[in-house]
C-alpha cells in the first residue's frame, strides 16, 4: 500500500482526489494538510464523504510519504516546496500550473515530467515528479495530438470550448454565483487562456515546423462539471483516413476513445474518459472532444499518472460510471 499525502485539501480537485484514493486498492491516505480546516473531519468540507471516512484534516506533514499530491492554487506549489522538504523517495504530482512549461520544469534538482499519458507515457513511468496538465489543455491536446504527431497541422487551429462552474474553483467571484451562472453563457480570456502555453508547447514538441495560430475561445457554461470542445482546421485527406489515424494513435490509450457516435457531455461526466468524434466539412476536419474537468482534467489524470509511475494497471481505481441519466 502506498502512503499518500495531500496538500491543500479543501477544493474541488482535492475532494475528487480523496474520493478516488479512498477507493483505490493500492493507497492509504496518510494525511490531508489544510491549515484552515485542521482538526475538522474531511466530510465536514467534502460532504459526499459522509460515512466513507473518519479522517480529519491535519496541520502536520509527514515528509516520508510515498506519494504527495499538491492541490494548491497556481503559483503556490513552488512556494510550498521551497518551505517544506520531503524524502528522496517521495514522488510528487502537482495539479497546479507551476511546472507544466519547459522553462519551469526544473526546480531545486527536481525534474518535472508533463503528465499527459497519451503524450508522455514512457517518461511518466520512470518519473519521480509530475506536472499534471490543465483541464482545458487536456481536452484540447487530445483533440489534436494525432494531427501534430503526423505533421498535419499546416493551418490555423480554431477551438471553441465550454467548461462547467467547478472549473473556476470553490472561491466565489462575480461569475460563479448561482444567480449569475444559471441560464447564462459567456466567454472569457479570449485567445489568451493560460492553457495555451501547454498546448503550443506540445504541438511544437510533436511538429517542430508548426508556425500557424491556435485560436482558443473558452466559454463558461451553466452546468457544474465537464468540458465540451469543438476544434477545426484544414485537412486535405479523407474522413476515413482521419479516423484511421486517430484510432491508431489512441489504440493503446486507457481512457481516450474515438467514436462515430454524436457526443454529449453526460457520456463522460464522472469518468476519467475522453471521447473524440471526427467529421469532415469541405476542406475542414472537425474534432469534438470532451472530458470531466475534475477527473480526466485534474484528479483522475493525477491517479492515472500515479498508476503509471508505480507500474499498476493504468485504470486501477478509475473504473467509473458516467452520470449518463
Amino acid at each position: 500500500m502506498l502512503e499518500v499525502g495531500i496538500i491543500g485539501g479543501a477544493g474541488y480537485t482535492a475532494g475528487e482526489l480523496i474520493r478516488l484514493l479512498l477507493n483505490h486498492p493500492k493507497t492509504n491516505i496518510n494525511f490531508v494538510f489544510s491549515t484552515s480546516n485542521a482538526g475538522n473531519k474531511l466530510y465536514k468540507v467534502h460532504q459526499d464523504l459522509i460515512g466513507a471516512t473518519e479522517i480529519s484534516f491535519s496541520s502536520e506533514i509527514n515528509a516520508d510519504v510515498d506519494v504527495l499530491f499538491l492541490c494548491l492554487g497556481h503559483g503556490n506549489s513552488t512556494a510550498f516546496l521551497q518551505k517544506n522538504s520531503f524524502s528522496r523517495n517521495t514522488k510528487i504530482i502537482d495539479l497546479s500550473n507551476d511546472f507544466r512549461l519547459l522553462a519551469d520544469k526544473s526546480f531545486e534538482g527536481k525534474e518535472f515530467v508533463y503528465g499527459l499519458p497519451e503524450l508522455n507515457k514512457k517518461a511518466i513511468q520512470s518519473a519521480n515528479y509530475i506536472a499534471n496538465p490543465g483541464c482545458f489543455a487536456t481536452a484540447l491536446q487530445l483533440a489534436i495530438l494525432p494531427l501534430a504527431s503526423n505533421g498535419l497541422l499546416k493551418n490555423d487551429v480554431h477551438i471553441n470550448a465550454v467548461t462547467g462552474a467547478t472549473g473556476a474553483g470553490t472561491s466565489l467571484s462575480a461569475t460563479t454565483h448561482f444567480t449569475w451562472r444559471d441560464n447564462n453563457f459567456s466567454h472569457y480570456k479570449a485567445f489568451n487562456h493560460q492553457h495555451l502555453g501547454e498546448i503550443n508547447q506540445t504541438v511544437h514538441q510533436l511538429q517542430t515546423d508548426f508556425k500557424s495560430e491556435i485560436n482558443f475561445m473558452p466559454n463558461r457554461g451553466d452546468f457544474s462539471r465537464g468540458i465540451f470542445a469543438t476544434t477545426y482546421t484544414k485537412f486535405n485527406k479523407s474522413l476515413e483516413e482521419a479516423i484511421k489515424m486517430y484510432e491508431a494513435y489512441y489504440k493503446d490509450a486507457a481512457f481516450t476513445f474515438v467514436t462515430n457516435q454524436n457526443l454529449f457531455l453526460k457520456q463522460v461526466v464522472n469518468t476519467n474518459n475522453c471521447f473524440i468524434q471526427l467529421e469532415k466539412h469541405g476542406d475542414k476536419l472537425l474534432i469534438t472532444s470532451m472530458i470531466d474537468n475534475l477527473l480526466k482534467g485534474a484528479s483522475g489524470q493525477a491517479i492515472q499518472n500515479m498508476n503509471l509511475m508505480y507500474g499498476f494497471q493504468e485504470d486501477t481505481g478509475l473504473k467509473l460510471k458516467a452520470n449518463y441519466f
